[in-house]
């Protein structure tokens, strides 16, 4: 095996143990579309692809483009047990590039990053940084410091704190944890979710999810469009730049775009979210989420990680992936170019599995708060159709690599099943 002579940014090693064959990238979390996404992009450069899963039903797994598969712990219950299991087969199949995909997965490797140095790169920030934009209260300091936009926020840490902090803000309130993901002491990694109150009653139930466990963000509730602006950065300089716009989310409540479409690069958005990652010297891939009101953009999140509509960007001509792993394999590109801001505008891409759980929620009727704006089951009927027209793209299902698809319906199928057998 010979390596390359190359040397890239610092900190970049060399690249090639075997010319003839590329690269080795291993993608976590190939279940996804974002991962079978990255899959397909570094296979069709002839790179040597790993996909990786807890799940043996994992779509990725059965993509022409993954040359092999690896059954790994979960991450969620085994952080060290996963994250061994990938330094094992890191050096077992000379990975170069480890792309984790998950906030679990970069939890995990994040502490153990020690021990992939020298053995391999990791696509993920450092852990000064990454701490910033985990911890939603850090994230809304840093942009109130750079004048960035964001929603009326009380931090607090018990629902006694919360009963007299909400009277500054007005019905319906947001509880946000102030991270989503937490490494326990077991070990095992905790998950929050996002919740809502309209009276104090509400209010302190709610609490009852958090308290003793992780601080949370009392937010004003923010009604309209849900925008994010997905940049490749290095050091804080853009390299590359997409905005999309959600036009369903599941749940209904908000959460993991369903639906989405491409939409031109908004001046002032694109402005606060270079803005942001330049103050972070942020390396690799990122999406700021705003909601776009009828008062202005209000800044939501700091996403640190491939995001879930990455598929969007990939069928309008912005291919993140593969400029993700030349970024962290080669470095950068030259450093007086522009940043690519050319894509596709008007493409539209589903997530199968949400877009379907959009329509039933919408079509049984399932209203979860009074105050937010419940779609009519002629929406739910109008996108239900919008399944066969042709234009519009799916996040796993395609004709030119189609077992994944075909993996992915089965599992719905099974799914959907499931809650049938129940329900009767």
């Amino acid at each position: 095996m010979e390596e390359s002579a190359y040397v890239g940014y610092p900190g970049a090693r060399a690249v090639f143990r075997d010319k003839r064959r590329g690269p080795t990238t291993l993608v976590t979390n190939s279940s996804w579309g974002s991962s079978i996404s990255i899959i397909r992009s570094l296979g069709r450069k002839g790179w040597r692809v790993i996909a990786a899963d807890r799940d043996p039903r994992s779509p990725g797994f059965y993509s022409r483009y993954a040359r092999e598969h690896l059954l790994y712990p979960d991450p969620k219950v085994s952080p060290h047990e996963f994250a061994m299991t990938l330094l094992g087969a890191t050096r077992d199949k000379g990975v170069d590039l480890i792309i984790p995909v998950s906030d679990e997965a970069i939890l995990s490797l994040s502490r153990a990053r020690a021990q992939f140095e020298g053995v391999c790169k990791l696509a993920m920030p450092e852990a000064a940084t990454l701490e910033v934009v985990t911890n939603k209260f850090k994230t809304l300091d840093l942009a109130e410091q750079l004048g960035v936009p964001t929603p009326r926020t009380h931090l607090v840490h018990t629902a006694q704190e919360a009963v007299e902090t909400v009277q500054a803000l007005s019905w319906p309130v947001v509880l946000k944890p102030c991270a989503s993901r937490l490494y326990t002491e077991q070990p095992a990694i905790k998950g929050f979710a996002v919740r809502y109150a309209e009276n104090l009653n509400q209010l302190t139930e709610q609490m009852r999810h958090f308290e003793g466990h992780c601080s949370v963000l009392l937010q004003e509730y923010c009604l309209g469009s849900g925008q994010g602006v997905e940049l490749l950065m290095h050091q804080g300089r853009p390299l590359a730049a997409f905005q999309h716009r959600r036009l369903r989310e599941f749940p209904i409540t908000g959460g993991p775009s369903a639906f989405r479409e491409s939409v031109p690069l908004d001046p002032m958005l694109y402005r606060y979210s270079v803005q942001l990652l330049e103050a972070l010297t942020w390396t690799g891939l990122a999406m700021v989420e705003f909601k776009v009101c009828a008062d202005g953009p209000k800044l939501m999140e700091i996403n640190g990680r491939v995001w879930g509509s990455l598929p969007l960007a990939v069928h309008s001509g912005m291919d993140f992936p593969a400029r993700m792993a030349e970024l962290y394999l080669y470095g950068p590109p030259n450093r007086n170019g522009a940043p690519d801001l050319r894509y596709a505008i008007g493409v539209r891409a589903r997530h199968l599995d949400y877009d379907l759980e959009w329509i039933a929620s919408v079509m049984l009727g399932r209203r979860c708060y009074p105050f937010l704006p419940m779609p009519s089951r002629r929406q739910g009927l109008v996108a239900l159709l919008g399944l066969l027209n042709p234009s519009y793209k799916f996040d796993i299902l395609s004709l030119e690599d189609p077992q994944p698809g075909l993996v992915e319906i089965l599992n719905i199928v099974r799914k959907f099943s499931r809650r049938l057998k129940a329900a009767l």
